[in-house]
């Protein structure tokens, strides 16, 4: 009788240890997808001029400063307006979206597209708003 009773304990502790694990959060799946991971640069370099360097779970931001918004033009369609630059911020893309934490500030989601025509050459397009900024992958990771 007793040999029963531990058995249905060992099975229900088993049952709540399995029920946890499946329940967990991987934190480590919150990073950057591989194919986005390099160096990119600005394509077109006539408007904005940038660099981002994506890492691993990290991307540091270079360029895209307020002295780019032209005069009389709407700095709210400056690319990563509002980020720190040349420091590597902690972020991760997932579904389509890259999203950054900008000084403990989750930001909305950036909407993002990869290209990777049969050229060779890698494409980002990244969606700020009305506006697409469209990086070529210089390096990768």
């Amino acid at each position: 009788m007793k040999i029963h009773e531990i058995s249905k304990l060992l099975t229900c502790i088993l049952s709540i240890a399995v029920t946890t694990a499946c329940n967990v959060r991987n934190v480590d799946s919150e990073n950057f997808d591989y194919k986005l991971q390099g160096k990119w640069e600005s394509n077109d370099k006539s408007l904005y001029n940038g660099t981002l360097y994506i890492e691993y779970n990290t991307i540091t931001i270079k360029g895209y400063g307020e002295g780019q918004t032209r005069p009389n033009e709407d700095d709210d369609r400056r690319p990563f307006k509002g980020f720190i630059k040349e420091t590597p911020l902690k972020g991760y893309s997932a579904e389509g979206k890259i999203f950054i934490n900008n000084v403990g500030n989750s930001q909305e989601g950036i909407p993002y597209s990869y290209n990777n025509p049969s050229s060779g050459a890698e494409f980002l397009f990244l969606t700020f708003g009305s506006r697409q900024e469209i990086l070529q992958k210089i390096q990768p990771n």
